[in-house]
């Protein structure tokens, strides 16, 4: 499939924008394991326009990253606008405007999902960056503010009107941030809109190859991004794609091999940040892992509380030598 011009694969896979979570370095772990979109972490406009230097260096993008998006957000249309020419300087394939985070300090503020309470203003704010940049603008959003107000069809068609590429929709309202069950009938609804000839994505609750394959056998999405399951397994790609090529599951990786990726993981954060935040930034998903493993309590708090690289590499020392070759169905 083609967005723009950009192949972006057949029925893709995509690694959903992660605050904290969708970096450079892991981003790089979710491309090597078979994701076929990367999208970036979400950075603020208006420390763009002020040049923080931390948002800046979110920009980064390496070319064997692509396709991949650089993802925006905010309240006020000129430091959009003035924040998408900045994003385009760095060549990424796509610009997307987040229209989906829920989370209190953006959302109550106007930006993210609050611009699901004012649409005239997502409408107007999307077709002013379009026209402002040159590369393909895309959007994601969710079903409405909450459920009294699912609005996502009339969305899709307005932003389309003025000018996106595709629209990625989470399946659920903002009022329910991340909890109950993603719906993907309003998904589906939109992509069966006859009105709708851009691509739509379909986000929430892809855990699984089963699941990443009802979303597109059933649902009719175009593609499916994935978020929260990548965390501590960027490997699962590769078990979707396998499943979708044969029908067969693979087998989860061996403690062993869990630990080899981790570790290349964590010192590609600590080179990214440094040792004390890199550290600390991958607890998230150290914390993912290894769920199921019998009598990994103490293990598991050593783990997560290791002040330093030696000291954590000696935990994985031990993890290795107790749990060997075991996988976590074992």
């Amino acid at each position: 499939m083609k967005i723009a011009g950009v192949d972006v694969g057949e029925r893709p896979l995509i690694l959903a924008p992660m605050e904290d979570v969708t970096n450079p370095p892991f981003r790089k772990f979710c491309k090597r394991y078979g994701a076929d979109w990367l999208y970036s972490e979400f950075v603020s406009a208006d420390a763009l326009v002020r040049s923080v230097n931390k948002s800046l260096k979110k920009l980064t993008i390496d070319e064997t990253e692509r396709p991949v998006t650089i993802q925006i957000y905010g309240r006020f249309i000129d430091s959009m606008v003035e924040a998408s020419k900045i994003v385009e300087e760095a060549q990424p394939d796509f610009i997307d405007i987040n229209f989906g985070c829920p989370v209190k300090r953006v959302a109550q503020k106007g930006a993210g999902a609050g611009m699901l309470k004012d649409v005239p203003l997502m409408v107007e704010m999307t077709r002013q960056i379009v026209n402002a940049v040159k590369i393909p603008v895309t959007a994601k959003t969710r079903l409405g503010w909450d459920c009294e107000n699912i609005i996502i069809e009339d969305i899709a068609e307005r932003l389309q009107d003025v000018g996106i590429q595709a629209l990625a929709i989470h399946g659920r309202t903002r009022s329910q941030m991340y909890t109950g069950e993603a719906d993907w009938e309003p998904i589906a609804r939109v992509k069966n809109n006859p009105r709708i000839k851009i691509p739509i994505l379909g986000n929430g609750d892809i855990t699984s190859p089963q699941k990443a394959k009802e979303a597109f056998d059933k649902y009719g999405v175009d593609g499916v991004m994935i978020g929260r399951a990548t965390i501590g397994k960027p490997w699962i790609f590769r078990q979707i794609k396998h499943y979708f090529e044969t029908g067969e599951l693979l087998p989860d990786l061996s403690v062993a091999e869990q630990i080899d990726i981790i570790k290349e993981q964590i010192q590609l954060s600590v080179e990214w940040i440094d040792e004390i935040r890199g550290l600390l930034h991958m607890r998230r998903h150290m914390a993912s892992m290894f769920k199921g493993l019998p009598h990994f309590r103490d293990l598991r708090i050593r783990m997560l509380q290791a002040p330093d690289l030696r000291t954590l590499w000696q935990v994985f020392d031990e993890i290795r030598e107790k749990y060997g070759e075991s996988t976590i169905e074992d």
